[in-house]
């Protein structure tokens, strides 16, 4: 079998480490909790880093009026369905076409996680500007509108006495890897075709 066969079946493949490993995690610290509190996000749950971290968000969310975090939301049903799609359309394209499908599939994969990624920011867009009005704390930004709680997509940021870290984790790092794969795979088919002729 060609290399860039083999690279083409084995990126998709690497993306099923996201039904084992986290997607995302995000990590609170602050001066009142020694051990800091922490949410690993996975495609179908969310999970504590720490026993009852996201119990214990959601309670000092509370008071600033924030929402609970859910313990399930509609993306958890569709981005499984999606990797696992995609993983079996990968392994297809590199089993039964040429290379020029190998780069339709990247660009595809590439399309599908921008919009994964822009719906994470809309969902903490809402969980940190959404809040109750009649939350027992309401702090103010100095113009005098309410201040918004919203984590960073990626990084880091002061929020009151609090640190956030956004970041991503292996099962990110296993899917980034398995689409550069594919894009190898694509000018790698690219470079064989080339040398056959």
């Amino acid at each position: 079998m060609k290399k860039s066969k083999i690279l083409m079946i084995t990126g998709p493949l690497l993306m099923l480490g996201l039904f084992v490993f986290p997607l995302w995690n995000i990590t609170l610290e602050a001066p009142q909790y020694p051990k800091n509190l922490g949410m690993n996000i996975h495609i179908n749950k969310f999970t504590d880093v720490q026993e009852f971290d996201i119990k214990n968000i959601n309670l000092m969310n509370h008071y600033v009026g924030m929402k609970s975090i859910p313990e399930t939301i509609p993306e958890f049903t569709i981005f499984p369905i999606v990797i696992l799609v995609m993983t079996v359309l990968g392994v297809l394209i590199g089993f039964f076409t040429n290379y020029k499908w190998f780069l339709v599939w990247f660009l595809l994969m590439t399309a599908l996680g921008i919009a994964g990624m822009y719906d994470f920011y809309l969902w903490e867009y809402d969980y940190g500007h959404n809040l109750d009005p009649k939350a027992i704390m309401n702090f103010k930004n100095p113009d005098g509108s309410p201040m918004g709680f919203q984590p960073p997509l990626f990084g880091t940021k002061h929020i009151l006495n609090f640190i956030a870290h956004s970041y991503p984790r292996m099962g990110a790092y296993m899917m980034f890897t398995g689409m550069v794969m594919t894009l190898i795979a694509f000018f790698t088919g690219k470079r064989e075709a080339r040398n056959e002729q």
